[in-house]
């Protein structure tokens, strides 16, 4: 699967209040984030509510890019309307 989604693109989205979400295990985000990321693993994506804000935009992330994939898929399905896709955290650029 292409990512059309840059990490150029995240940084903008950022800096304009959007929310960087990993979505890998609490173990893993234990072990190492981005800068400001909120970790809200894929098995708990359907408590979104109560972590992240619909009226901001949302930026996902993980290790490959298959679970923030699947995070964005269910998120759209729960009508959050920004949502983006970094994919891999190596993707992330912003200084």
């Amino acid at each position: 699967m292409f990512n059309t989604f840059s990490g150029n693109e995240a940084c903008e989205i950022l800096s304009n209040g959007g929310q960087l979400v990993d979505v890998r295990s609490s173990a893993e985000f234990a072990r190492g984030a981005l800068p400001n990321a909120i970790n809200l693993p894929l098995q708990s994506i359907m408590a979104a509510d109560n972590f992240i804000d619909r009226d901001k935009p949302v930026v996902l992330y993980c290790v490959t890019g298959a679970r923030s994939s699947t995070a964005k898929s269910y998120l759209t399905q729960m009508g959050f309307r920004e949502v983006y896709d970094l994919g891999s955290y190596r993707n992330y650029n912003c200084e």
